[in-house]
């Protein structure tokens, strides 16, 4: 059985739907909030609950749990890592960050994780997945109508770039992934896939200037990139409304892209996925010409 945590959040929900179109798989999903029929109660923040929400599962794949504090991100993934071993998981498959993410203030309880998960008795994958193309596409959504009206996109990426990846395309390498650990578990052999951390960094690096190419043929008229500082793009970001940590992974990855330490040198994920990677810069357009 393979077991998907957070199918009620975008990737989640994408790994899920992909393992469910498989066939000849006995796929569960998992939600914080579980009804026990349809789906498990996989609650993070409830750890007494998991080792009986996990019971028969051989491959777990583990969605990582952000949206918080390190401190109650790194307990959350702890207690996960502890239920999956007393329940007897196999396998566990965890969505991780990329390589090129390390400097990056999110990257600490992914790194904390990994290390947990490879002292736990059980196999292990990790994907180390790139960031999202939806992160600049929401960049450039959330700017068109700024853009359209004053011919200038505004962001801090100073001259550096950020290598994105479409979620889709890492829910595909995970659905692969899952799939086929579940296929050789069943068959009594360990999984192609244990040991192997991949690195699932994108195949386009997308920056200020790109956006600002991409804003440009969306809204036909010719768009501008203006860098923004730090210390404007923390202004701005002081009403938004965003969680106090929200804020400091934002400057974080904008600190990290000017610094041009997002760029990916190396890359699984065309030699996992089954078909070429969705192209960032198509998904971009296509989301500032449909109003998102």
């Amino acid at each position: 059985m393979i077991l998907v945590t957070g199918v009620s959040g975008a990737l989640g929900g994408l790994i899920f739907k992909g393992l469910s179109e498989r066939g000849g798989l006995e796929v569960v999903a998992a939600t914080r909030t579980g009804d026990g029929s349809t789906t498990r109660r996989v609650d993070f923040d409830d750890p007494a609950s998991l080792a009986e929400s996990f019971r028969d599962v051989d491959t777990l794949v583990f969605v990582s749990a952000g949206y918080g504090e390190d401190d109650v991100v790194i307990a959350r993934h702890g207690a996960v890592s502890e239920a999956a071993a007393a329940a007897g998981v196999r396998h566990v498959v965890y969505t991780s960050l990329a390589g090129s993410g390390d400097l990056m203030t999110i990257a600490l309880p992914h790194r904390w994780t990994e290390t947990r998960l490879a002292t736990a008795p059980f196999d292990v994958t990790v994907l180390r997945n790139g960031l999202y193309t939806e992160i600049v596409l929401g960049l450039a959504t959330a700017a068109s109508a700024s853009a359209a009206t004053t011919g200038v996109f505004a962001a801090a990426f100073g001259s550096g770039r950020i290598s994105v990846v479409a979620r889709r395309d890492l829910a595909d390498v995970a659905v692969r992934v899952a799939a086929e650990t579940e296929r050789d578990l069943a068959s009594g052999r360990r999984s192609r896939h244990a040991g192997k951390t991949y690195e699932l960094e994108g195949v386009a690096a997308i920056g200020g200037r790109e956006i600002a190419e991409a804003l440009t043929e969306a809204l036909d008229r010719k768009i501008d990139y203006r860098s923004l500082t730090l210390s404007e793009t923390r202004e701005a970001l002081a009403g938004s409304g965003l969680e106090p940590y929200q804020i400091t992974h934002t400057i974080s990855l904008f600190s990290n892209a000017k610094a041009g330490l997002l760029e990916a040198r190396h890359t699984d994920l065309t030699a996992l996925l089954p078909t070429e990677p969705r192209p960032a810069h198509d998904l971009i357009v296509a989301a500032v010409e449909t109003g998102g």
